[in-house]
């Protein structure tokens, strides 16, 4: 079979950045508290470093923090060539429009046919709040609540993701993502958690050295859009 194309491999590099916490406990506290004292402060931890790699994915500025998927360059999508992130843009920078529904109808289809089988809707709780209110043109409501525990909303038969790192509705701000998530963007991390435990440097206290490192990056730009207010 002829060959149409020369293929081609391109390297995406993901720097991987540290986050570090050491908190200190006295040795008398460790040894009177009436719960695991230790295990409370590596989940403590654990969750103050999610907290800053979730905002970091979306609005990191690569310095010391993984690039954001949101701070890369976008374009009007009916304009960018395909490897380039598009945009749908409302053209309002207070609201979705006089057609919301049409809008989000169409940033779903501005997104090619093969990532839409596994694509959801990111967003914070109050574009979220807005997007509730929203019906088709016989009266019903265009966002449907999960049925079953544990599972998504969905808007126009996609999941949605509340974010509440993503943008608030303002001029130029990105109030809606929608995607492939996982082709999209790639998240790296070497290793897990780790948490040393140091009783001999600030005795009477302990420290707990607590690492992690972590990196992100734009791996296929064809796999996400954007609703951009104006």
């Amino acid at each position: 079979v002829a060959e149409t194309d020369a293929p081609r491999v391109d390297r995406v590099s993901i720097p991987l950045h540290e986050l570090s916490a050491m908190p200190k406990v006295s040795q008398r506290l460790l040894d009177d508290a009436a719960f695991d004292l230790e295990g409370w402060l590596a989940a403590r931890i654990a969750e103050r470093f999610n907290r800053a790699e979730a905002n970091a994915f979306l609005n990191g500025d690569g310095v010391d923090k993984p690039k954001g998927l949101l701070t890369y360059a976008h374009f009007p999508y009916k304009t960018a060539t395909e490897m380039q992130i598009g945009r749908v843009n409302t053209g309002v920078s207070t609201g979705l429009g006089s057609d919301p529904a049409g809008l989000l109808v169409e940033l779903t289809y501005a997104l090619a046919a093969p990532y839409r089988a596994n694509a959801s809707f990111v967003m914070n709780s109050r574009i979220a709040m807005e997007l509730r209110k929203l019906r088709d043109t016989e009266g019903r409501f265009i966002w449907a609540d999960s049925l079953a525990a544990g599972q998504p909303s969905r808007l126009l038969g996609y999941p949605v993701i509340i974010c509440e790192d993503m943008h608030d509705a303002g001029t130029s701000k990105i109030g809606i993502a929608f995607g492939d998530f996982a082709a999209a963007y790639t998240i790296a991390e070497r290793p897990e958690l780790r948490v040393l435990r140091d009783p001999f440097s600030a005795k009477p206290h302990v420290l707990f050295y607590a690492t992690k490192r972590v990196g992100g990056g734009l791996t296929d730009p064809r796999a996400v859009k954007f609703l951009v207010f104006g």
